[in-house]
């Protein structure tokens, strides 16, 4: 049973002062519409004035805390310049919100992601001013960066630090041919530093932040697969004092929705830590969330997993097959139960997102024997 396996997580159960101490391309977001978006940002950020002036942003950041006001404001020209006039061949990503273009700022000669979001319609403001605010006042390594941004006008631009190797979903759910499959071990650390971002949101920053759309796309990973969290368009701050939730329509991606939060709209720490099993689910099995090209039982990547969690024989059955057998197998079990963990129906006996992170530090140690298997494989090629 995969419940004998759960016990990697009660072993390192820790303590809320414990925790205290420790410092884009095809999946889109369905989101309503609401007035409810705007308390994903701090209050005193009024879109009704028509177009925001840039200077506001950063000056607003800096009263809501101890804001890391971004390096740069843009102009329009400076962008288009940067992106040879938002050039399609420079296209490298797509989502629910605008376009991604790989870019190149001549003063600094540096490579950057240039996202510009949708003009038309109140969401792409929302996002604007939600991604602004957020990754002006948090900052940590598996976070993505965010270099600076635009309001010129009715232009809502963003500008990161490019990440080379684009998506955990290029190379996971989108995997081109000429592309080798990650190994276990990558896997693991992709998780493991997802996992890290996660609870620096809900651990560190003060109130908590929820990420809400958290999705191998919004997985970005540099040039040496360190995962970094992105797209904030959707994050909202966590319930403070005595809430022990926050109320809001909902909004994020099929599939990896929390079954109480797609009920009620009771969003809580515990929703992220639901989309991160589903998101672990893929990592292991290289299946998507939703697959309509499955037969009907299998369409659904949870509903699949959770008979198969009950029988251990078929355990390795949920492996991705890309990985042909290259993984340890007590790992691989040990990988389910944290990932069966994170997507029980009940919220309250989810574990705590630093729990996960905690676990995933031992599967993503890559032992000796391993290691020594592939440095005789390196030398036998």
């Amino acid at each position: 049973m995969i419940l004998e396996e759960m016990s990697i997580l009660s072993c390192c159960r820790i303590s809320k002062s414990e925790i205290k101490k420790k410092s884009l391309k095809n999946s889109k977001s369905w989101v309503y519409d609401d007035a409810d978006a705007y308390s994903t940002v701090p209050r005193g950020v009024s879109l009704s004035s028509g177009a925001i002036k840039q200077r506001i942003l950063a000056e607003e950041a800096l009263r809501n805390g101890n804001a890391r006001v971004p390096a740069e404001v843009f102009t329009f020209r400076e962008l288009a310049t940067a992106t040879e006039n938002f050039n399609s061949e420079l296209l490298v990503g797509e989502g629910g919100f605008g376009r991604v273009y790989k870019g190149h700022l001549n003063k600094t000669n540096q490579v950057v992601a240039v996202k510009q979001l949708d003009r038309n319609g109140v969401q792409g403001n929302r996002e604007f001013l939600a991604e602004v605010l957020t990754l002006s006042l948090v900052h940590h390594p598996n976070l993505v960066n965010l270099i600076g941004y635009c309001a010129d006008g009715r232009q809502r631009i963003l500008v990161y630090d490019f990440m080379h190797n684009g998506s955990l979903e290029d190379h996971l759910l989108d995997l081109a041919p000429n592309r080798k499959p990650l190994d276990w071990y990558t896997r693991m650390q992709i998780a493991k530093g997802a996992a890290q971002g996660l609870e620096y949101l809900h651990d560190t920053a003060n109130p908590p932040i929820i990420f809400r759309d958290f999705k191998a796309s919004n997985i970005l990973l540099d040039e040496n697969f360190i995962p970094k969290l992105s797209d904030f368009g959707l994050a909202k701050l966590g319930p403070t004092g005595e809430q022990d939730h926050v109320s809001t329509r909902v909004m994020g991606t099929y599939g990896y929705c929390a079954p109480e939060y797609a009920k009620t709209g009771q969003l809580t720490t515990k929703s992220d830590v639901y989309s991160f099993g589903v998101v672990f689910l893929e990592i292991i099995s290289g299946r998507r969330a939703i697959d309509g090209t499955k037969p009907p039982e299998e369409e659904n990547l949870v509903d699949w997993a959770k008979p198969l969690f009950k029988d251990r024989r078929k355990f390795t059955v949920m492996a991705d097959p890309l990985l042909e057998g290259n993984y340890p197998v007590k790992g691989l079990y040990q990988a389910l139960a944290v990932a069966a963990m994170c997507i029980q129906d009940e919220a309250g006996t989810r574990p705590l997102i630093a729990d996960v992170v905690t676990a995933l530090e031992y599967l993503a140690i890559r032992t000796d024997e391993a290691a020594s298997a592939a440095a005789e494989m390196v030398e036998f090629e």
